[in-house]
């Protein structure tokens, strides 16, 4: 990650940390969170929290992307409007015909970002580089993309 990057991205989760503490009309500080991890007696092992992932896309227009991932790439999850991992392993799967490599993790990296950006390339105006960075192009791409997935639902 890019130091810009990085100072931006912790910049925003001051902020979310700021607001949760004191309220959306409060003024406050907080002090770092610890990631939340629920911890299962049978494995040992910890669960990440659900990331939600809508890449500069609106509910209306992430519910219209689920429901292209329900209907083609065993999505099962709510048409809630929120890209969580359930929503981003589905694409992963439809993301495999575009050079997807990775696990089918839902975990929003650079391949998935990559593979999203080659299908953006490809009918959704995308012309930006293949990075594997979601920036701007990226992002009004994706929303062309979540606009004609609405014959889906």
């Amino acid at each position: 990650m890019r130091p810009r990057d990085m100072t931006k991205t912790l910049l925003i989760a001051t902020a979310v940390l700021g607001l949760t503490a004191g309220g959306a009309g409060g003024v406050g500080f907080a002090a770092p969170a610890r990631p939340a991890t629920v911890s299962s007696t049978a494995s040992g092992t910890e669960v990440a929290p659900l990331a939600v992932v809508n890449l500069g896309l609106s509910v209306t227009q992430a519910r219209k992307v689920q429901c292209f991932l329900e209907r083609h790439w065993e999505y099962d999850g709510p048409r809630d409007g929120l890209l969580g991992t359930g929503s981003w392993q589905a694409m992963q799967r439809y993301l495999v015909r575009w050079g997807y490599e990775g696990r089918i993790d839902g975990v929003v990296g650079t391949g998935t970002v990559m593979a999203l950006q080659r299908v953006l390339q490809r009918a959704w105006d995308y012309d930006g580089l293949i990075d594997g960075i979601p920036g701007d192009g990226t992002k009004a791409a994706f929303k062309r993309f979540a606009e004609d997935a609405w014959v889906y639902c």
